[in-house]
């Protein structure tokens, strides 16, 4: 081997080398376990950043280390390539879509390449190709003809700067999630996908998911949002109209004094109409629309409404109730509609103050008798009925199940479940995603496209109109088609799909990405399908993962998958992090834009000084990002992963440190150093088995089994890569003890071992370190192909134990002792060692406690 460490010249050798003799393809094999290692594919952006580094790695090392333990393992990598950003950035950057992206992806797989990583490249995918979303599109007619996937008309969430419609899940503070322009209430003909009608399943079985984070199955459960109470039907006054309403309190209905429509709720429009109220009502409406409709945004409004101009009726007393639409009732959660019990709820209490609207008591607090005169807030406890005819007197508790049960015998309610969580609103008006596969026929209606039509190709060549809109409903050649039914002349549907259509079942793509008979093979996905271990972002807690459950489900449901869960198990790595810095003319600083000036930082752009900020999640919006190619051309793949892997356990947030990373390529260096002084005296001779080894020798040995212990725990049960490399930085410790120039061949030998030792266990983490030492060691072929290191139990164990000695419970010495010495021996040891005598000073020793081989407690 070559006397210096060299990255560049190493790397490259040996991905060429595992590129030549396919060492990463894999195929179906029934005499094998299969391990299938995903992390969550990246969007092609055009460069990897430091987050993707980590995510990889990370992968990376799980799946070498389940190959070394003879899994077949497939880990594949592919490209989230339609949507949005695509097109976003085609704009800024004056280019068309396609382009942007199949360069990008270029770009990234060159990138991901220099990093070492284990990937079949063979079974990459882009979700952008034909031959991809044409079985998308071929499972949404399935779903259609299923009564799985409908069109209606419907307030959506609009975003004028995207213009396009976005998920409930894609509105963040009122905001998109995209651009981060405020997003707007607007009707559109859209299409939907059932989701709901899986609401229960996937709440049930996210407390089947023992391989999750608990915090994204709780995520998980609170956007599911169970709900367990009643509908009430509340008729309209001179109308043969009903407005219904879902309550978890419906111990509280006799308190019922006045209605809330939301200002999307069909009705809102449908009452005010003829009435002095119209136009207030509208221009109501209006202003709703501009307003952030979300749940969290509505509950920090002041609440507000106006009166619609018509009355409904309590069904349990007779009450006549104004209905008013209010900003603070939503579409999205129950009806759309709220009976109002301003005694008994907060927002109510205080729409009802504001509005001198009634306010009646039906559940009395123990020891009190609320005045809705002089009351200061809503009680929303528990207590005794009242004003609530039959029911006075019961416990609200009790009153519920009995006050259901009459709604049900009367016809006006009946008990039920709700759901937060709403159908998927999948339409897109973009240019950049899958084509509806619907046609539009004048005579037939809307149809599904006929199979044998399929795909629909996206026309690559069509150009963007001004602002980003679509050109699709304009593009005659694209629109214009003839009805699968009846052959007269049609309109394809020009919506797309959202992106995360195609993120929800990718993973059932890789087990046959070239099948072009069917989705996928049966065959193939029966036996890589579950993923074993799924990886990424807890950003993704809610929308990918949610709908790649559910979209599982429809594939369970229509027999085309056996497994119901797509992920047995679920790491989310933490955010990779870096301080920020600014200067007051330039703002947010780049790390080359900052000069270090003894402790001060001074601003490259104008001599400034440069403030350093708190320690954030790397952005390019903060500057603070570093770029991996800058690493890679500098220190090498190797050194990058280690530092990643090093410096946090996964779950954890990584700070970065410049310091972290020159002291893991000093590592590296000292192992590279290592290996080359004991190159020549192991190359022939076996790896010791450990007999007749005494004294220091006997210890490495010990050492050396005891490290891949420590590895193999960390990395099976924990994926604590960082307390495993450090395992075997001590282990390295130890070996640098042992001279190689007055070495005898039995200290050859044990150095053998403990140097393939190394090897193995680093190879997960710095693969072409590892493959360069391992034929420095005088192996042959690719260390990834032997089998990971067992340990002995019995070279463990050792001839003497550390005792740890307290005093009334504190530390106060230790010492060794032979390993099979008794109890007796122990406690004489233990009260005879000076140390301890000092703190037992003249006190009567009341008690000893012995526990072998671990401690005494000494009690004065």
């Amino acid at each position: 081997m070559k006397e210096k460490y060299d990255p560049q010249t190493i790397e490259v050798k040996w991905q060429t080398f595992w590129e030549d003799t396919d060492l990463f393809k894999v195929s179906e094999d029934p005499s094998k376990e299969k391990y299938y290692l995903l992390e969550m594919f990246p969007y092609p952006s055009g460069k990897i950043h430091m987050g993707h580094v980590r995510n990889y790695t990370i992968g990376d090392v799980v799946a070498r280390y389940k190959r070394m333990r003879g899994y077949n393992v497939l880990h594949p990598m592919g490209w989230d390539a339609f949507g949005m950003p695509a097109e976003n950035a085609a704009i800024a950057n004056n280019t068309h879509p396609a382009r942007w992206t199949y360069e990008n992806i270029d770009a990234m797989r060159v990138q991901l390449k220099r990093m070492g990583l284990s990937y079949d490249w063979d079974r990459e995918l882009a979700t952008c190709r034909p031959e991809y979303y044409r079985w998308e599109q071929w499972l949404f007619i399935k779903m259609y003809e299923k009564g799985m996937a409908y069109r209606k008309e419907s307030f959506v969430n609009w975003c004028e700067t995207c213009q396009t419609v976005l998920a409930n899940e894609q509105v963040e503070a009122g905001m998109c999630w995209r651009c981060g322009k405020p997003v707007r209430q607007k009707k559109l003909w859209q299409w939907f996908f059932r989701i709901t009608d899986y609401a229960e399943d996937l709440l049930e079985y996210c407390d089947r998911l023992p391989g999750w984070p608990e915090k994204v199955t709780t995520m998980q459960k609170n956007w599911i949002g169970r709900s367990v109470g009643a509908e009430i039907h509340f008729p309209v006054e001179g109308r043969d109209e009903k407005i219904t309403v879902f309550t978890t309190r419906q111990d509280t209905v006799f308190g019922a004094t006045f209605m809330c429509l939301a200002p999307e709720h069909p009705l809102t429009t449908t009452l005010s109409r003829g009435t002095d109220q119209e136009e207030t009502v509208a221009a109501f409406i209006d202003r709703m629309a501009l307003s952030d409709r979300s749940s969290r945004a509505v509950e920090a409004y002041e609440k507000e409404g106006v009166f619609t101009g018509a009355y409904c009726t309590n069904p349990m007393n007779g009450r006549r109730m104004p209905v008013y639409t209010a900003n603070f009732a939503l579409m999205e959660y129950g009806t759309g509609a709220v009976m109002s019990v301003p005694a008994h709820d907060g927002r109510d209490f205080e729409f009802a103050r504001k509005y001198d609207l009634e306010i009646v008591v039906v559940v009395q607090p123990p020891d009190e008798e609320p005045d809705p005169a002089t009351m200061t807030e809503a009680y929303a406890g528990d207590g005794t009925m009242v004003n609530s005819g039959d029911f006075d007197g019961l416990h609200n508790r009790e009153a519920m199940e009995a006050i259901a049960e009459r709604m049900e015998m009367e016809n006006v309610g009946k008990k039920t479940v709700n759901y937060r969580l709403r159908d998927w609103g999948i339409s897109r008006q973009r240019y950049w995603g899958a084509p509806i596969p619907m046609v539009h026929c004048n005579d037939c209606g809307i149809v599904p496209a006929a199979e044998s039509d399929l795909p629909i190709e996206l026309p690559e060549n069509a150009e963007l109109l001004k602002g980003g809109k679509s050109p699709l409903p304009s593009l005659e050649t694209f629109i214009k088609t003839t009805c699968p039914q009846c052959g007269r002349s049609a309109r394809r549907e020009t919506d797309t799909m959202d992106t995360f259509v195609e993120s929800s079942w990718y993973f059932d793509r890789y087990c046959s990405p070239r099948c072009d008979t069917t989705m996928f093979d049966k065959g193939a996905v029966d036996y890589w399908m579950p993923v074993d271990q799924y990886i990424g972002g807890v950003e993704h807690a809610i929308l990918h993962l949610l709908y790649s459950r559910y979209f599982t489900r429809v594939l369970n449901d229509l027999g085309l998958i056996d497994c119901k869960e797509p992920f047995t198990r679920l790491l989310t790595q933490g955010m990779v992090c870096k301080e920020t810095a600014a200067c007051p003319a330039h703002g947010f600083l780049f790390p080359d834009e900052i000069e270090t000036s003894g402790e001060e930082r001074v601003c490259r752009k104008c001599g400034g000084q440069a403030t350093v900020g708190r320690v954030e999640k790397m952005s390019k919006s903060k500057k603070n990002v570093i770029d991996p190619n800058v690493l890679l051309d500098r220190y090498g793949a190797d050194t990058t992963r280690l530092f990643c892997l090093f410096a946090a356990p996964p779950e954890r947030d990584l700070e970065w440190s410049e310091q972290g990373v020159e002291g893991g390529h000093r590592f590296l260096n000292r192992v590279w150093r290592l290996f080359n002084l004991w190159e020549d005296a192991v190359r022939d001779v076996a790896p010791s088995d450990g007999e007749g080894l005494t004294g220091d020798l006997q210890d490495l040995y010990r050492k050396t089994h005891g490290t891949i212990k420590k590895v193999t725990t960390d990395i099976e049960e924990r994926f604590h890569f960082n307390t495993a490399i450090s395992a075997v930085m001590e282990l390295v410790n130890e070996m640098n003890g042992v001279d190689p120039d007055t070495a005898s061949r039995e200290a050859a030998a044990v150095m053998k071992l403990a140097m393939e030792t190394v090897v193995k266990l680093l190879s997960p983490m710095v693969p072409h370190f590892a493959e360069e030492l391992w034929r420095a060691a005088g192996r042959d072929g690719s260390v990834l192909l032997t089998a990971w290191p067992g340990y002995d139990e019995a070279a463990l164990k050792t001839d003497e134990v550390l005792i740890v000695v307290q005093v009334n419970g504190k530390l106060r010495g230790r010492f060794t002792i032979d390993a099979d010495a008794d109890e007796a021996a122990v406690r004489e040891r233990a009260l005879s060692d000076e140390q301890v005598r000092k703190f037992i000073g003249g006190k009567t020793i009341k008690k000893v406690i012995v526990v072998k081989s671990k401690l005494v407690n000494i009690v004065v």
